[in-house]
């Protein structure tokens, strides 16, 4: 029975997609001179709500994509979806980054650059326009992004706040 687990929990983690966002290369300087590495900014999501970001750092690009990979798949967390887009506006801010999330009507596509893009599109949402405000370092605008994903509010979870059924909430 946990044989049959292992397997099913190996084919959610194939199941995701996978982008890379950025790759940076990086330097530390030694005695001997500087010695060159490289970081990668990598997206995971399944498509249908699920997303993580994770950051890889090796010697070598390749590496460096797989260690964010595995990070990215350790941070998952689920985004609450109305249809094919967010339920409310929100901005999210992480460092001097700022993203403003709006929803969008059903047909509009992602409106969005490149770093937002990359986390909308692995998350599954179809419909969004979005803005990123302030900064333009692609690290701080997927860490505002994620922010303001995870800090959006579904349903369900004002009517629990509020003491109501989703019913009263809605109408």
């Amino acid at each position: 029975m946990a044989r049959n687990n292992f397997r099913s929990n190996n084919r959610e983690e194939s199941d995701l997609n996978e982008k890379v966002v950025a790759i940076n290369r990086v330097s530390k300087t030694v005695k001997g001179g500087r010695i060159f590495k490289f970081a990668a900014l990598v997206v995971v999501g399944d498509g249908k709500g699920k997303v993580g970001f994770g950051i890889g750092k090796s010697g070598e690009v390749p590496d460096a994509i797989r260690k964010g990979i595995e990070d990215a798949k350790k941070n998952l967390f689920t985004v609450a979806l109305k249809g094919t887009t967010i339920p409310h506006e929100i901005v999210g801010a992480f460092g001097a980054g700022r993203v403003l999330l709006k929803p969008a009507a059903p047909g509009t596509g992602v409106i969005a650059g490149g770093p937002v893009r990359a986390v909308v599109e692995v998350a599954g949402i179809k419909d969004i326009r979005t803005k990123a405000l302030r900064s333009n370092n692609p690290c701080n605008v997927v860490r505002a992004t994620i922010q303001g994903l995870k800090s959006i509010r579904g349903a369900e979870r004002v009517a629990e706040i509020r003491g109501k059924t989703v019913k009263e909430i809605l109408g």
